[in-house]
């Protein structure tokens, strides 16, 4: 595993100990990050070193994941762009999305409509597959 630096767009109530970015990646079934209301919430990941991304598992809380996914990349100093845009569904399985390789050194994963009302996202796993370059 990579260590990379992880942030998010918001956290439910402040509340980091309970709720924080950290929860993404501790396969933990009990834990979860749970964004706080608004749209378009996001994940953002980066790299010690250029990876090659072909997947995204993810496992959000049913009631509360986003109608699309965008997924975006770029190198470190440079701009984001769109790699792909791909569609969950609303349940609480782990779901796989396969996107052709993509050389990047940060990722963000935007959530812009929310199946919350109150634009709630929370997700409880969250893989990204690849390799290094």
């Amino acid at each position: 595993m990579l260590t990379l630096l992880c942030r998010v767009s918001s956290v439910l109530q402040r509340d980091v100990k309970q709720f924080g970015k950290q929860f993404l990646f501790d396969r933990k079934e009990e834990t979860c990050w749970n964004s706080d209301q608004g749209s378009s919430q996001w994940i953002k990941l980066e790299f010690p070193h250029k990876i090659c991304i072909s997947e995204i598992h993810i496992q959000f809380q049913g009631g509360f994941s986003s109608r699309s996914c965008i997924l975006e990349g770029g190198l470190k100093e440079g701009e984001l762009v769109k790699i792909a845009e791909f569609y969950p569904e609303d349940n609480n399985t782990l779901q796989k999305f396969h996107f052709p390789e993509e050389y990047t050194e940060k990722l963000r994963l935007c959530f812009p409509n929310s199946t919350d009302f109150f634009g709630r996202i929370v997700v409880y796993h969250l893989d990204v597959l690849g390799r290094k370059n």
